[in-house]
């Protein structure tokens, strides 16, 4: 039988008997619950218990069509496709023309790919300043994530264990996580309901569950806290986790330009190894003025083409393994409030697997307030997806990934980048340019940033 974890804070995972478990139909195989509104059980994350309840509330939340796929629905749809690239031979020439017309006679910060995947057999691409590159923001949180995978797979080759170590490893919040504005659902078991709080110092999650609030709610405490532990598999590997005297010891002790190089190497190393350009895409530092602190950073910087990349190899299940990439793709997949790129009501029906990243800076201007999203010194926001639309397969559901750029100063960027959103579904449609819709009324623009 195997071994029960009773300690809150770390346990100690030994793979034989985890594995004999599993195989003898101990553990719950991977995937057998349906994820992610399902998946609780599955997985640790707690609030999705509370999102499922909101569904059958009335007068409760409720998530759109395209974001009520079940676990065995979300597939990767490049896994037999072979390695496919993004290269001058397969640029769609239609699809091209029809981005250089839209994008045009806007703001020459915008830049764009958008990858046609409909097809496996014939994934073509199109891409307005694909090589402009820019602060990713909280889109870098991508590369922590596949870190983290990349340490998991490292130290745990059986990815039964893996899903084991996400569910029962609890993290608890430490310095890591102060001066994060960002707030994350707290399931409230008296009410059965999410509430929206910070993260405190003390508050325990599970591995899983600081995954999502990083991806999910874009947390910057959760950022900082999955690079760490991301850190802390490569360095004690198969005997992950540490206890927290090692844990503090580890970081004390190193010298802090080992820190900087190991939290350097855990991100590169499996995008490198993915064929993603590391002069494309870097996240150089914590999410945090703590994590800074006690690892050095460099430079952050990132390409709508590296981006698009990236997620074309989740699809083809080459970022890390076949199963942590599947794993990546179920923790991009929107089961909260849409937001950003993501809130076009053209995509209601879609399944969408989603980051964004921001960041805006203001200077007193005679006439201009400041606002979020509408920076007058810097305005930055990025935004990549996957985008299955109409979610259910079928002949008229279109396959493609999207990333995109931009710094347009006094600009909603979060509404800007939702209008960029509908005309890009129409256009993969039909190839054709479209007009973008930049009206809204006041209610739309100010919900387009809001993803609680």
């Amino acid at each position: 039988m195997a071994r029960k974890i009773t300690n809150p804070i770390r346990f100690e995972p030994r793979r034989p008997l985890l594995i004999a478990a599993f195989v003898a139909g101990l553990l719950p195989a991977v995937g057998s619950v349906p994820y992610p509104l399902d998946g609780e059980g599955q997985t640790g994350i707690r609030r999705l218990e509370g999102y499922r309840n909101s569904q059958a509330q009335t007068g409760g939340f409720k998530l759109p069509r395209g974001a009520l796929l079940g676990f065995d629905e979300i597939k990767l749809n490049l896994a037999a496709a072979g390695n496919v690239d993004l290269t001058a031979e397969n640029r769609d020439p239609a699809l091209q023309n029809a981005l250089d017309t839209i994008l045009g006679r806007r703001d020459p910060s915008y830049a764009v790919t958008v990858v046609d995947i409909t097809d496996p057999a014939a994934v073509v691409w199109a891409s307005v300043r694909e090589d402009r590159s820019q602060l990713p923001g909280s889109v870098g949180k991508l590369g922590v994530m596949i870190g983290l995978f990349d340490g998991l797979r490292r130290a745990f080759p059986d990815p039964a264990v893996r899903a084991l170590v996400l569910k029962e490893r609890i993290v608890v919040a430490e310095d890591w996580a102060v001066g994060d504005p960002h707030t994350t659902p707290h399931f409230d078991p008296e009410t059965g309901r999410n509430r929206f709080s910070t993260i405190a110092v003390g508050e325990r999650f599970s591995l899983a569950e600081w995954i999502d609030h990083m991806i999910s709610a874009s947390a910057n405490s959760a950022g900082s806290t999955v690079w760490k532990e991301a850190m802390l598999l490569r360095q004690f590997g198969a005997e992950y986790p540490p206890t927290v005297e090692q844990e503090h010891a580890f970081f004390k002790d190193t010298p802090k330009t080992r820190l900087s190089e190991l939290s350097l190497a855990v991100i590169n190393e499996p995008l490198a190894a993915a064929g993603i350009d590391l002069d494309g895409f870097r996240q150089g530092t914590m999410f945090t003025k703590a994590g800074q602190r006690k690892v050095p950073g460099t430079s952050s910087y990132a390409t709508p083409l590296e981006l698009a990349r990236i997620l074309l190899r989740i699809e083809q299940g080459r970022m890390v393994d076949d199963w942590s990439s599947l794993e990546m793709k179920r923790y991009l997949y929107m089961t909260k409030k849409r937001y950003r790129y993501v809130y076009a009501p053209e995509l209601g029906d879609a399944a969408v697997y989603f980051k964004s990243g921001s960041f805006y800076k203001c200077r007193p201007e005679e006439g201009f307030t400041c606002a979020k999203y509408s920076g007058n010194v810097e305005n930055l926001m990025n935004s990549v997806a996957i985008v299955e639309s109409p979610a259910t397969r079928g002949p008229d559901q279109k396959r493609y990934i999207v990333a995109l750029l931009s710094n347009v100063l006094k600009v909603n960027s979060a509404w800007d980048h939702s209008r960029i959103a509908a005309a890009i579904e129409q256009t993969v449609r039909t190839r054709q340019p479209v007009a973008i819709k930049d009206a809204g009324t006041g209610e739309q623009i100010r919900e387009s940033g809001t993803g609680e």
